[in-house]
C-alpha cells in the first residue's frame, strides 16, 4: 500500500521555537479552515540522532494534518549528536513542548490537548518527554504517538540480534549501533531513562500512548517491549505491528507511517484523547 499523496490543502509555516539552547527551527502543519485548534501534535524526525530533518517526514505531517481530527502538527528540529550529544535533545524536546504551552496563541491553538509524537530516534525524545513531563511537573501531555521507535541502546532485543543473521539487513544494525555512539558516547549514560525509556523502572502516570512498530524492522521488539511494560505500570497503551518497511530506504520508517492502515490507527487514538482537556 502506498502513500497518499500530500494535499495542496494543508498549510505548512516556517516558524522559530524555543530549544534549551537557543531557537530552532520549525513547520506547523494546518489544513481546513483557519480556527483555533483544540489539538496540538508535536513531532519529533528521525535520523538515528545524528541526522534528519524536517523535510523527511513531510508526508506523513500532512496526512497527520489532514486526518478526522485536524490536529495542529508542529515538527521541530533539536540539537543533534553530531553538535553535542545526550542530554541535548532530549532538554530541546522538552523545552519546545513548554515553548509550545506558552505560545499558544501564536500557533492557533487553545491549549487544551498536547500531544508528543515522533518517529524512530525522534520518538526516543516523544517517549523521554512523556518522562519528564511527568518528572518535571509539566507540561501536561494527553498522548504519546510512538512510531517505530529506537528505546534500547543495548540493541539486546530477539528482533535487532536477528537482523545480524541476514546480510541485505546487518547494516541496518550496525547503524543503529553507530548513532548510539554518536549520542551516548559516556557509555553510563545507557542506563539512564532519559536515554532509554525501556530501561526505566518508573512507568506509571505518563499520558496514553499509541505505539507501532513495524514487522522486520530490529527496532520492533523495543517497540512492543516498551508497549507491555506501560501497560503493566498501568498506562492506558495500543501496540500495532505494521506490514514490513523495506529498510534499504532511509526513509523507509517514515513510508511505512504514511500507510492508510497506520493513519486509522492514530485516527482512532486521538479519538480516544477528545474529552481529556485541562
Amino acid at each position: 500500500m502506498n502513500a497518499a499523496p500530500a494535499s495542496p490543502d494543508v498549510k505548512v509555516r516556517e516558524l522559530e521555537v524555543g530549544g534549551a539552547g537557543g531557537p530552532l527551527s520549525a513547520r506547523l502543519y494546518a489544513a481546513g479552515p483557519a480556527a483555533k485548534r483544540d489539538m496540538l501534535v508535536v513531532f519529533f524526525h528521525g535520523g538515528g540522532f545524528t541526522g534528519g530533518d524536517l523535510e523527511e517526514a513531510d508526508d506523513f505531517l500532512r496526512g497527520l494534518a489532514e486526518s478526522d481530527h485536524q490536529p495542529l502538527v508542529l515538527a521541530s528540529r533539536y540539537t543533534l549528536a553530531t553538535v553535542k550529544p545526550f542530554p541535548a535533545a532530549v532538554e530541546d524536546a522538552h523545552a519546545v513542548l513548554k515553548w509550545s504551552k506558552k505560545n499558544k496563541t501564536k500557533l492557533g491553538w487553545t491549549g487544551k490537548l498536547l500531544v508528543v509524537s515522533g518517529i524512530e530516534a525522534g520518538a526516543n525524545l516523544a517517549a523521554v518527554c512523556g518522562l519528564m513531563s511527568r518528572d518535571r511537573g509539566g507540561p501536561t501531555l494527553a498522548g504519546q504517538l510512538l512510531i517505530m521507535p529506537m528505546l534500547d541502546p543495548g540493541l539486546s532485543t530477539g528482533s535487532m540480534r536477528q537482523m545480524t543473521h541476514c546480510l541485505e539487513r546487518e547494516k541496518v544494525t550496525a547503524v543503529c549501533a553507530q548513532a548510539y555512539r554518536g549520542y551516548l558516547p559516556n557509555a553510563a549514560d545507557r542506563a539512564h531513562p532519559y536515554a532509554s525509556p525501556l530501561q526505566s523502572s518508573r512507568l506509571k502516570n505518563l499520558p496514553p500512548a499509541l505505539i507501532l512498530s513495524a514487522e522486520d524492522d530490529p527496532l520492533r521488539d523495543e517497540a512492543e517491549q516498551y508497549g507491555a511494560k506501560l501497560i503493566n505500570a498501568g498506562v492506558r497503551t495500543t501496540v500495532r505491528r505494521l506490514p514490513p518497511a523495506q529498510l534499504t530506504d532511509p526513509n523507509a520508517r517514515n513510508e511505512c507511517a504514511c500507510r492508510l492502515h497506520a493513519m486509522s490507527e492514530i485516527d482512532v487514538f486521538l479519538s480516544g484523547l477528545e474529552g481529556q482537556g485541562e
